[in-house]
């Protein structure tokens, strides 16, 4: 959750039941450096298993190629064949030389080798060769059945030298084929288990070195990572975790306000549920209107700001989130003042009309003490033609509006401003030419529209030089109804519509705040914002005569069903702007 503390203000992490009976509690970094740390260990000794293994079984087949092509070769040599062929050179005393020959060239290869063993034994088996000399004339242990019979024997047999893994192949007859003569005899070449062993021992520092480095460069890994993780979850256990997370879930649904967090980059993180129904949607939850994304582009602190958009007015703080002095996001809080602001500028409307009506009584009774006067003077024509030219004067403008603006809200906001305007020193004129049905238009928006551009002509026309006044024309053509207010006073560029469209707007100072967006006008941009909801555009005429005031806002807003051709207006009255 990201908050901005104060300086100096240390988070507070969330507080369960302490362990039972002082026994060590284990952190979650703890748990995952020791889950950690039995998987390294499992998979560095499994892995050294697997390479002992492989190591055992390649050199075991190492062996196993070695005596075999040793035995190969032997039996090949014409030496070995010659003497085997001898007949009855095993029991012949006679024959004790070509025997002791064989045994000697025996021993040669099997010194040269590097094996263990190298006998050569006729087809009784007898031993015609053996690195022990009294093993010599002695039957062969192991299985030279096959190899007698013209095949191969590769096995791992227990004989005079103990355990070996051995090769015993079959000899031709001398002056035959190698491979298809009569069988004479066969050799046995061996290498005892304890010398494969010995040659793996060899490899195992090497082996148990690679795997010691593995294991600690697990181990200072599985470290680094649980550092990591206290670190990344700030010292918080999964069941701290899991309430922070129900806190803030509950919380984010529970708020009243919009709530929306943007990280460094602008990118929307979390978005609460008023949020989402002050806002409108898009990929990342929400969009941002213009008017709030200037706010979080400027960078700046606000609080209580109000912002206009396409459809609400929002009452906007922005802040800045920090973590440790530094910036981790931005945080937006939202709450709707559109109800608000509807309601506040009725009751300025209202208080204006009854400002409007005190002095009117006030005047009322002026105007009525001048009557009473003449009358009692004896002058009762005077008095008549008095009295009832103020009455005409009012009587005109009522009848002008109600017969010809059909819609009441429309028609009292006329009357009303009429008054509040006259109360003010400005006259306000509703033209000849104005005529609007009743229904076509949203009433508030109509209301909205009209009123705003209103109060702004007024403070135009007060800013102006004498007389003062304002005209309205309110008409509907071509599938739109159009809002046309004119003013005396000293005008607004049309160059600067844009700028007086936003929020911050005001006519009293006809200026904008340094940003441009921060002022306390809002009538242009809400008038801004009904126009963008209907669809419609607002425009500036720039004036071009003397009679045309200080210039006119003309509001074009589309409706839907309207005839083509309206219904005919009287002409607009001689000089009056259209």
């Amino acid at each position: 959750m990201l908050t901005t503390p104060g300086p100096g203000r240390a988070s507070a992490r969330f507080v369960h039941g302490a362990s039972r009976r002082g026994r060590l509690r284990w952190t979650l970094a703890s748990r995952i450096f020791a889950l950690q740390l039995a998987v390294v260990t499992l998979v560095v000794v499994a892995s050294a298993a697997a390479v002992v293994w492989q190591v055992r079984t390649d050199t075991r087949r190492d062996t196993t190629a070695i005596v075999s092509d040793v035995a190969l070769g032997l039996a090949a040599s014409p030496d070995v064949r010659a003497g085997l062929s001898v007949p009855g050179a095993t029991t012949d005393p006679a024959q004790a030389g070509v025997r002791a020959g064989v045994a000697a060239h025996a021993e040669d290869v099997r010194r040269a080798t590097g094996t263990d063993f190298v006998t050569v034994m006729d087809t009784a088996r007898t031993r015609w060769s053996h690195p022990d000399p009294a093993q010599i004339g002695g039957t062969f242990l192991g299985h030279a059945e096959e190899a007698l019979a013209g095949g191969r024997v590769v096995e791992t047999y227990t004989g005079t030298l103990g355990p070996s893994v051995r090769a015993v192949v079959p000899v031709r007859a001398a002056g035959t084929s190698a491979t298809t003569g009569p069988v004479v005899g066969a050799v046995a070449v061996g290498v005892t288990t304890r010398s494969v062993t010995r040659e793996l021992t060899a490899q195992l520092p090497v082996l148990l070195g690679a795997v010691a480095l593995a294991l600690v460069l697990s181990v200072l890994g599985s470290l680094a990572l649980s550092r990591w993780v206290r670190r990344r979850t700030h010292g918080m256990e999964p069941a701290d975790l899991t309430r922070a997370w129900e806190v803030n879930d509950a919380v984010l649904h529970s708020l009243r306000e919009g709530l929306v967090v943007l990280d460094p980059a602008g990118r929307v993180q979390v978005v609460n549920d008023e949020a989402r129904r002050l806002l409108p949607g898009g990929e990342d939850g929400v969009v941002l209107p213009p008017a709030v994304r200037r706010l979080v582009e400027a960078g700046e602190e606000v609080a209580d700001d109000l912002q206009v958009t396409d459809d609400r007015v929002l009452l906007v703080n922005h802040t800045t989130a920090q973590w440790e002095g530094r910036q981790v996001g931005t945080v937006l809080t939202l709450r709707d003042h559109t109800e608000l602001q509807a309601l506040t500028r009725d009751l300025d409307a209202v208080r204006g009309l009854a400002d409007a009506l005190r002095s009117q009584a006030h005047e009322a009774a002026n105007r009525l003490h001048v009557v009473v006067t003449l009358v009692e003077q004896g002058r009762d024509a005077e008095a008549v033609r008095f009295a009832t030219a103020e009455l005409t004067e009012a009587q005109q403008l009522t009848d002008l509006v109600v017969a010809d603006v059909a819609d009441p809200a429309v028609a009292a906001l006329l009357i009303g401003k009429s008054a509040q305007a006259a109360e003010r020193g400005v006259e306000l004129e509703v033209e000849p030419g104005t005529s609007l049905a009743a229904d076509l238009l949203p009433a508030r928006d109509l209301v909205t529209v009209l009123g705003n551009l209103l109060d702004n002509a007024v403070e135009a026309a007060l800013a102006g030089d004498a007389p003062r006044w304002v005209r309205v024309l309110i008409a509907a053509a071509d599938g739109a109804v159009q809002l046309r207010v004119t003013d005396s006073g000293p005008g607004l560029p049309a160059a600067g519509l844009e700028r007086a469209m936003r929020r911050g707007w005001s006519r009293k100072e006809q200026v904008l705040t340094r940003d441009g967006a921060h002022g306390h006008g809002l009538g242009l941009a809400l008038v801004g914002q009904v126009v963008r909801r209907h669809g419609g555009r607002v425009e500036v005429v720039e004036p071009v005569t003397v009679d045309d005031g200080g210039g006119t806002i003309v509001v074009t807003l589309p409706v839907v069903d309207l005839p083509m051709e309206a219904p005919a207006v009287r002409p607009a009255a001689a000089g009056a702007p259209t």
